[in-house]
């Protein structure tokens, strides 16, 4: 699966577990961790555990597994590493206060509307 393919099948899956202001931005060449961000809102932290369990299980049906996953304790941030794709699930308020959206301004953002229910 290629990169792109891995981020629009990552936000098809959140946007199926009800995943919030879905976004996600291209970042080659601009970082040397990842292609592609996705970001999104849960509505509470045992929501944002369901949206990471939820990738978990349907990536890893698909053969993907994370390489590796951050802040499933606390949940106010979640991240998920695909290599190629990083996944990040905030609450709203961890969402406001890290600002990752505006961190990353100069990223192409990825038209999605196509991709949403």
């Amino acid at each position: 699966m290629t990169a792109l393919e891995l981020a629009k099948t990552i936000v098809k899956i959140l946007d199926e577990k009800s995943a919030q202001d879905i976004s996600m931005l291209y970042v080659e060449g601009k970082t040397v961790l990842t292609e592609y961000l996705v970001i999104c809102t849960g509505t509470s932290t045992t929501h944002n555990r369901a949206l990471e369990g939820e990738l978990e299980f349907k990536l890893g049906e698909l053969g993907e597994k994370p390489l590796n996953i951050e802040g499933h304790e606390d949940a106010s941030w979640i991240v998920l590493d695909y290599n190629s794709v990083m996944v990040h699930v905030f609450t709203k308020s961890a969402k406001e206060f890290y600002k990752l959206d505006k961190l990353w301004a100069e990223a192409e953002n990825v038209d999605i509307s196509d991709l949403l229910i």
